[in-house]
């Protein structure tokens, strides 16, 4: 355990003290000789509505002190197989969307050049879609568990074809995606069109609405995920907003009736096993975000992803 690098305890340092990293890991420039990264895109010039996704990176990092290197409930011990750093963030354009997406995914192919899987912090959640590219490039076409209030397949938005709202769309027309491997769990919410959620399920992609999630445990959709999955490479895409606004009001297009935070748990938990290539948490929007209570529920939704990378060791 001693080679690996440690969270900064809470009895070593005060919580609200030390560094403002990931979790208070220590940092590093880029992710040479890490086997994962946590990565921040301080991205929100892709949003459509409420800003404040650039400043979402900051906020979890800073929530992220609350975090302890254990997993109490799944034995996971990551800190005790993994070397991990926080890498700091994407250096974007903030006056230039396309010259970001491109700034992105260059980023990511040198992460990926380094045989790391790469956790990110967003920004909004057009981040996701350069990262696919990335992700592309190294592994193939990826299966996908993508968790949100939105399908985010709109053909444009205000006649642009990047933005927030239509990075999945994109990723599928460009081949990122593996066919029959996409899941979409907790949509919910008005649309623009009778057939908004249509084009999802024409392609191919699972889609499990919110409504189907009401009052159950997700263990045995996960169960069936696994199954879907197989042993295809599969990344994490979870927007904050799918979860219920009554847990985590701090995002920028909130909608009534998501995900318990119990469920958010249980879909990241089920992909255990899977040969998870990376995960990303969008859309946490600070200046919605008062108590901080959504940056924390995001920050502790990535340290379960770390928990079911491969290699996690467990304790007995």
């Amino acid at each position: 355990m001693a080679d690996f690098n440690q969270p900064l305890g809470g009895n070593e340092m005060p919580r609200f003290a030390g560094p403002v990293t990931m979790m208070r890991l220590p940092t590093q420039p880029t992710a040479e000789g890490l086997d994962v990264a946590f990565v921040g895109v301080p991205l929100d010039i892709a949003t459509s509505n409420r800003p404040g996704t650039r400043l979402g990176p900051r906020q979890i990092r800073d929530e992220s002190r609350m975090l302890r290197p254990y997993n109490m409930a799944t034995r996971a011990a990551p800190f005790d197989s993994l070397q991990v750093a926080d890498i700091g963030d994407v250096p974007i354009n903030t006056f230039h969307l396309p010259k970001t997406v491109d700034i992105i995914n260059g980023f990511y192919d040198e992460v990926l050049a380094h045989d790391c899987i790469p956790l990110t912090l967003g920004g909004d959640h057009l981040i996701t879609l350069p990262i696919l590219r990335a992700m592309a490039t190294r592994h193939g076409p990826v299966g996908l568990i993508h968790i949100d209030a939105h399908a985010d397949v709109n053909e444009h938005m205000f006649g642009e074809p990047i933005a927030h709202g239509t990075p999945f769309r994109r990723a599928q027309e460009e081949g990122l995606l593996a066919q029959g491997k996409v899941v979409q769990i907790g949509l919910r919410g008005t649309g623009y069109a009778a057939e908004d959620f249509d084009w999802c399920r024409q392609q191919g992609f699972r889609v499990v609405t919110a409504e189907e999630c009401w009052y159950r445990s997700l263990e045995p959709l996960m169960a069936e995920v696994r199954e879907m999955m197989g042993d295809t490479p599969v990344y994490i895409t979870f927007d904050i907003d799918g979860l219920d606004p009554s847990v985590a009001p701090g995002t920028g297009t909130v909608e009534m009736g998501g995900l318990t935070s119990a469920q958010g748990l249980e879909i990241v938990r089920g992909a255990a096993g899977l040969n998870v290539v990376g995960g990303d948490l969008v859309e946490v929007s600070p200046p919605y975000d008062p108590s901080g209570n959504t940056a924390l529920m995001g920050a502790t939704l990535l340290h379960e992803m770390l928990c079911v990378l491969p290699g996690v060791k467990r304790r007995s």
